[in-house]
């Protein structure tokens, strides 16, 4: 299903010597979600007092896309495009300054509608033990050494499934789990979940699957089972990580135009999803007897899940509905009732995160709102205005919040 692999073999067995090869530590940020895919920022201590403004301590100029920065100690890694190149590039956190930066060809054709969001990454990227992941938008898979950004390996995607990637780009992240990276490959039509050596990029085992779709693998434990968890274009499966058995299978097919684009979230043994006009959905997968079953617990049509993933803070489940033109919502997990609902037209895309009593909202429109985590009401403690359109999550750190609009990377303090 790839038609390249660039292996170096003595940069394989090199990880174990980087002097930049720690694991990640309190105060990093190494992917999507975070290590444990729940949005949970443990580092960050609320300020006594929220200032009126934040304070822009630098910026700089890096490259469209939406892919995440990452933080591992005092470095920023970043993945974006300038022109027809697409860049892996090293910042350091304290100056914005280039590190390292290394580029190369990705040619990419955008499906009709997608034009506004350009051709840039809409993977996040991920870290682990001295070696940074990038997923470009044509599904260009590529491992750098942390250290100075010399390719390790590299997989470029053939024409197994026919067309390489989904209509509009690939936008799903790379999970990596133990010595594993996990992720969907293929397109809208027809795909397969894979797991590769993340040190070696040769293949563990692939579950062909219905289309790619544009969401992202998660972990968690059902049922006592550590395990994957994966939506994609035809349903939602749990997969064995170390073996690739399909544990079990909840249908939920596409249709026309509305797809399944946000990582679903493992809670209490519970699977929450939802996509585009179809409502968000609770199931609890349960070994019994020898075989899984998938149980539905509850369904809320009233709201729905376009692109806005949606998180667990203080023991509530919140988020982005796209009806109305986007309101954020708090539900009770246990049974799908709506508790407090938003204004209609807050945003057509939010990312959130979690941090001690509160959740952070970026929007699109680049406003920042700070809300308590409350079932009670939509209770907002803090808004900024910081950047311009952003569909790239944020990273918060210490003191200091990293955002990156359409072309920048900036770091603010409160």
């Amino acid at each position: 299903m790839f038609i390249k692999i660039i292996s170096f073999g003595t940069l394989i067995l090199a990880h174990l010597f980087f002097t930049f090869s720690s694991s990640a530590q309190e105060n990093d940020w190494t992917g999507w979600l975070g290590e444990e895919k729940t949005g949970r920022v443990s580092n960050f201590q609320a300020p006594t007092k929220w200032p009126g403004n934040l304070s822009l301590q630098w910026s700089v100029q890096v490259g469209s896309g939406y892919g995440s920065p990452l933080v591992v100690k005092d470095r920023i890694f970043i993945h974006t495009r300038k022109a027809d190149h697409e860049l892996a590039a090293c910042l350091n956190i304290k100056t914005g300054k280039t590190i390292w930066s290394k580029k190369y060809r990705a040619p990419f054709k955008m499906g009709g509608g997608g034009e506004k969001h350009g051709k840039g990454p809409k993977a996040h990227p991920v870290y682990k033990d001295g070696i940074f992941y990038t997923m470009g938008i044509s599904g260009i898979l590529s491992a750098w050494k942390a250290e100075d950004g010399e390719l390790i390996w590299r997989k470029v995607p053939g024409r197994a499934y026919g067309k390489p990637h989904a209509y509009w780009g690939v936008s799903n992240s790379p999970l990596v789990l133990d010595n594993q990276l996990i992720n969907l490959f293929g397109n809208d039509e027809k795909g397969a979940l894979v797991s590769l050596d993340r040190i070696t990029g040769e293949t563990n085992w692939i579950i062909p699957c219905g289309g790619t779709c544009y969401s992202s693998p998660t972990h968690g434990i059902l049922d006592g089972v550590k395990q994957v968890v994966v939506l994609h274009h035809e349903s939602l499966i749990g997969v064995d990580h170390i073996t690739g058995e399909k544990l079990w299978e909840f249908s939920f097919p596409h249709k026309t135009h509305n797809q399944n684009t946000t990582t679903p979230v493992v809670f209490e043994e519970k699977v929450f999803f939802g996509g585009e006009n179809r409502g968000i959905h609770c199931i609890r997968p349960k070994f019994k007897n020898g075989k899984w079953t998938v149980n539905k617990l509850w369904s809320q049509k009233e709201l729905a899940l376009n692109m806005a993933s949606p998180l667990i803070a203080n023991q509530y489940l919140f988020g982005l509905s796209h009806y109305g033109l986007g309101r954020l919502f708090c539900i009770n997990p246990k049974n799908g009732e709506i508790l407090w609902l938003g204004n209609p037209r807050t945003a057509q895309n939010s990312t959130f995160l979690s941090f001690d009593q509160y959740i952070l909202n970026l929007t699109n429109h680049g406003q920042i709102q700070i809300l308590r985590a409350s079932k009670d009401r939509l209770h907002e403690v803090a808004n900024y205005k910081v950047v311009g359109q952003t569909w790239t999550p944020p990273v918060l750190i210490n003191n200091g919040l990293l955002i990156k609009d359409t072309d920048n990377l900036s770091f603010h303090t409160f």
